[in-house]
């Protein structure tokens, strides 16, 4: 499991988020305080609070393909 943080700063950027997510086999998750939500449902990460950082978990061995492709939300 590949943990980071990352925030949004738009609507489209959650929408390009849950996309890329989308693209790849293995379960992800993010996680604010003590809510946890799959990062492939897009009402899941809206009942979140987006003004604050949000933990990813990647739950893969290899999957820095999916790393990179997130960088952009990075912090």
């Amino acid at each position: 499991m590949h943990k980071f943080q990352v925030q949004f700063k738009s609507i489209n950027d959650v929408k390009d988020f849950v996309r890329i997510v989308n693209d790849f086999p293995y379960d992800v998750d993010l996680a604010s305080g003590r809510y946890v939500v799959d990062a492939k449902s897009i009402m899941g990460i809206f009942s979140l609070d987006l003004a604050s950082p949000i933990d990813v978990e990647i739950h893969s061995p290899d999957s820095a393909d999916l790393e990179e492709r997130l960088k952009p939300y990075r912090i």
